[in-house]
């Protein structure tokens, strides 16, 4: 079962820093992200999703390669494949997958201007190296599927740099 984990940050490219360091630990088998969304809100108070995965661009791709595959069937791969990379972009625009779009920008809505939100997805991770990497990266947790104890050692990893220096 994923596990969903939601923190804010005080700086619009904090969410998108963790997010680099999350793809990296993936690299190297320490966390399975199934989605990770970062979440800003503009100037004029819009939200912004910034998702991991372009479906409407993966979308077009596989439609591309279909649509000239069945126009050669009828003589017309050119043909074919405009149809085919409109219809997979469509489709792919259309689709949602991972964390839902309106539960990330119903969260997001309390953002200030300036804030970042990172929405994460995870299938597995391995608790104690991933801890270790998120030390000190700062953020609050606002949502979690977490146990209790299991979102209390995230937080204290999270806020663990700010309370180092804050004593010296």
């Amino acid at each position: 079962m994923s596990e969903l984990i939601v923190v804010t940050y005080d700086d619009v490219y904090k969410a998108e820093e963790v997010r680099l360091k999350l793809l990296q630990m993936q690299k190297e088998y320490l966390v399975d992200l199934e989605d990770a969304v970062v979440a800003v809100k503009d100037k004029n108070g819009k939200i912004k999703l910034r998702q991991l995965y372009s479906l409407t661009a993966n979308g077009a791709v596989s439609g591309g390669f279909f649509g000239t595959l069945i126009g050669l069937l009828f003589m017309n791969p050119l043909l074919g494949l405009v149809v085919g990379s409109l219809s997979g972009a469509v489709a792919g625009a259309l689709s949602d997958v991972g964390i839902n779009d309106d539960f990330m920008k119903e969260l997001a809505a309390n953002l200030k201007e300036g804030e970042s939100a990172l929405f994460i997805l995870v299938r597995k991770f391995t608790p104690d190296k991933v801890l270790e990497e998120l030390k000190g990266t700062g953020g609050k947790i606002i949502h979690t599927s977490l146990s209790h104890d299991d979102e209390k050692k995230l937080q204290e990893a999270l806020e663990a740099a700010r309370e180092e220096k804050g004593a010296e």
